[in-house]
């Protein structure tokens, strides 16, 4: 069984992460209200109710000598689709980190990137170098 992955975010404007999501981001709209929205990321559920601002100090940490927020989300797509959004976003002169590789030579070799969406979340898109590394334990 294949199992999808759900996020519960709180958000501060429905409207704003639908056009972050759908109209940018290429994600696919789900159900919803005027205060709740279910939006399809890869085939991930993220549903975001309109509740406000989400409280939370955004610590970081170090990985490959980039300082990286602990506090995040994201998706593993494959090389083609990351190349792609990356293009994308970068041309929009939105908030993107540029491109760096992980773990280069290692097992976990992955390309990633970060874009932080309307409500200040970091969203994180990687691309692993061999997909079987990706639970691969070193």
């Amino acid at each position: 069984m294949k199992a999808v992955f759900h996020l519960a975010l709180p958000c501060d404007d429905i409207q704003k992460i639908k056009e972050f999501y759908v109209d940018i981001l290429g994600a696919t709209q789900g159900r919803g209200t005027d205060t709740w929205l279910d939006i399809n990321l890869y085939g991930n559920q993220l549903t975001f109710t309109n509740a406000g601002s989400f409280n939370f100090d955004f610590k970081n940490y170090r990985l490959s000598g980039q300082i990286l927020p602990s506090f995040h989300f994201g998706v593993i797509v494959d090389t083609e689709t990351w190349g792609k959004l990356y293009t994308k976003l970068f041309s929009m002169d939105m908030e993107v980190t540029t491109e760096v590789t992980f773990l280069e030579d290692k097992a976990g070799e992955h390309i990633s990137f970060f874009v932080t969406d309307p409500n200040g979340y970091k969203v994180e898109f990687k691309s692993f170098k061999n997909e079987e590394d990706i639970f691969k334990i070193t």
